[in-house]
């Protein structure tokens, strides 16, 4: 295809935004679930607050690997159906959707036995109790999680993201709502209610319930939206299918990598804050929650970058897929420099609307001034992922981030957090300079990837 062909860039950031903006309202939506968690959980007091981030971090640094495990499909189905084999894509959905059952399923259990465990090795802290009943009612949603991805591969590698908007939002007015129930009982609702009034207050163990119902409604309503998307699988494509099973692991397993290095190390700066204070800890728990607010909507950026990258490497078009992904970097870019921009600005204000406790608040707001600094270099790299994935360039991005994040990150860090005594202010700073190392990474490899020729992958 010669340049002339090519669609201008603002036609191709239009078509990008067409796909990208309900996937992102999707992605963040997602986020948003735990973003409740914490906004109400945090009404309850310091240590069920404290609790929550950990069971939180815990929770997303096991369940991280399964999720990029299952976006191994992406590449897959998008290219499916740049080359128009509907049929392959339709075959990728359900083989998708048994691994996700395997994988959903395997990992969930350590989250509910691993803190059980930890008194019997020695291991106790304040908030144990409540980090084992929210990891105990949270982990079973991982499953139902996992098969939302499956859902959502197929369905925005279809150009249909609007199911996934439209169940977003259903599953997080849910979630909002059996969140403020359950956390606090029902005694003080109108007696119109009826049986609600009786519900008692389960703290944090009625959050995870709440996520729980939550993720099953989205799912549940995904999946209808699949069942109603005309398309057949021929004879024998519902069954398991090894071969197709091996192909999404080895694309998905450095994507999991990726999402494990990068999810483990906030994962261990929160552990980390928890060493400096519980309060560091509750104000790394409010500012990451805003900080994976908005990153959600880069990832979105991203998923629509992959697809978009995926249809044109599908139709062997790598000019095209070089236009796309270079407007999805730039997309990427500008909005979360946005999002920087109103972390600097209204902070305060920010650290208000999440009821910060009044012991927690003045570490706050130092931190959503650091995340306001690294948001532009977050969106790189999130949109980065999402573009090399989409081009079937998944292995990099894994080093990229085991580099950035622990050889240059990390380091920095344990540095000015515990050498300089910056507290949980400095461990944000590392994070700070393991991502600008990433997303530098990243837009690198994709400039010189495009620069010759893209190739689908087999299967």
């Amino acid at each position: 295809m010669t340049s002339a062909s090519l669609p201008s860039r603002r036609e191709e950031l239009q078509e990008l935004w067409k796909l990208a903006l309900p996937i992102a309202i999707a992605q963040a939506g997602h986020h948003l679930m735990s973003f409740v968690d914490t906004a109400v959980v945090s009404r309850a007091g310091t240590q069920a607050l404290a609790a929550v981030g950990l069971s939180t971090a815990i929770f997303f640094a096991l369940s991280s690997f399964s999720m990029g495990l299952m976006m191994g499909l992406d590449p897959l189905v998008s290219q499916a159906i740049g080359a128009r084999n509907f049929t392959r894509a339709r075959v990728l959905l359900w083989q998708g959707s048994y691994l996700a059952l395997i994988v959903g399923t395997v990992l969930a259990v350590p989250m509910v036995v691993g803190p059980r465990l930890l008194p019997l090795v020695g291991v106790s802290f304040p908030e144990l109790p409540e980090l084992q009943d929210y990891l105990t009612w949270r982990a079973p949603s991982l499953p139902l999680v996992l098969l939302f991805i499956t859902a959502r591969a197929y369905l925005q590698a279809m150009a249909r993201p609007h199911i996934l908007v439209v169940s977003t939002v259903v599953a997080n007015v849910f979630n909002l709502a059996a969140n403020v129930l359950f956390v606090f009982g029902g005694e003080g609702l109108p007696a119109f209610l009826g049986p609600l009034r009786a519900m008692p207050a389960l703290g944090v163990k009625g959050s995870a319930l709440a996520t729980l119902l939550a993720a099953f409604v989205q799912w549940a309503m995904v999946a209808w939206a699949v069942h109603k998307t005309p398309g057949s699988v021929g004879p024998g494509g519902v069954r398991p299918v090894r071969a197709d099973i091996l192909q999404a692991l080895r694309v998905g397993v450095p994507i999991g990598l990726h999402l494990a290095a990068e999810v483990g190390v906030f994962s261990l700066a929160g552990v980390l804050a928890r060493w400096v204070s519980p309060e560091s800890m509750s104000a790394h728990q409010i500012a990451i929650s805003y900080g994976s607010l908005s990153f959600a909507m880069a990832l979105g950026i991203g998923n629509a970058g992959s697809v978009r990258v995926g249809w044109a490497v599908g139709a062997r078009d790598t000019p095209r897929a070089r236009r796309s992904g270079m407007m999805a970097f730039a997309s990427g870019a500008a909005f979360m420099a946005l999002c920087g921009l109103g972390y600097a600005l209204f902070a305060p204000q920010l650290a208000d609307l999440m009821g910060t406790p009044p012991e927690v608040r003045p570490l706050v707001v130092p931190l959503l001034m650091v995340c306001a600094v690294f948001q532009l270099s977050d969106g790189v790299q999130g949109v980065g992922a999402g573009v090399l994935r989409g081009a079937g360039e998944t292995r990099f991005t894994f080093l990229a981030n085991v580099v950035g994040h622990y050889a240059v990150g990390l380091p920095v860090a344990l540095g000015l957090g515990f050498g300089l005594k910056l507290g949980v202010v400095g461990i944000w700073w590392g994070l700070c300079a393991g991502l600008t190392c990433v997303g530098l990474a990243l837009l690198w490899r994709f400039e010189r990837q495009s620069a010759g020729t893209l190739r689908p992958m087999e299967g």
